[in-house]
């Protein structure tokens, strides 16, 4: 083999690094190109949804620029009727609980004025007992011993006692 001479090398090493440097150009080219068929599609993918978004989203905007004063105004009445509600609860809770004890000294009251009228009407039943049974005790004695005076004048016992009278028979009072 012949031997190379140091030119020779370096026209060898020099043709090997353009060689490479072009594969590497061809390689940059290509990337290039997908890189830019890659941005236009996604161009127009960006444009698509540009067109599709862009309407949704300015009939939003639309929308909420003119229900907005509306929703503001909506949120600030039912505060209001909140606000006025727990107002009115705590207002019938007052008035409930004013009925409640009223209503509980009104039944203590009326227990307190019954109770005393039972206990009067006791009381009088028991006077009355007394004052009426005692002398009716006494009047019912005296018409017992009437009854028995006018039966025993009625009766047909002999008024004397005779010794030998047959019809009567002592033995019980001998002693």
């Amino acid at each position: 083999m012949q031997r190379l001479d140091s030119q020779t090398v370096q026209l060898i090493i020099v043709a090997a690094v353009a060689l490479t440097m072009l594969l590497q150009a061809i390689v940059l080219l290509a990337i290039l190109n997908v890189l830019r068929k890659s941005a236009l599609a996604i161009r127009q993918d960006i444009e698509e949804l540009r067109t599709t978004v862009v309407p949704v989203i300015e009939n939003v905007r639309e929308f909420l620029t003119h229900t907005g004063p509306k929703i503001e105004a909506a949120v600030v009445d039912i505060a209001a009727v909140s606000h006025n509600l727990r107002r009115q609860t705590a207002d019938v809770q007052v008035a409930a609980n004013g009925i409640l004890d009223r209503i509980n000294k009104q039944s203590l009251r009326v227990d307190s004025m019954l109770t005393s009228i039972f206990d009067g009407v006791e009381r009088a039943t028991g006077f009355m007992s007394e004052t009426v049974s005692k002398p009716m005790r006494q009047v019912a004695g005296l018409l017992a011993s009437a009854k028995a005076v006018v039966e025993s004048l009625r009766s047909d016992y002999p008024q004397a006692h005779q010794p030998g009278d047959p019809h009567r028979d002592d033995n019980d009072f001998r002693s």
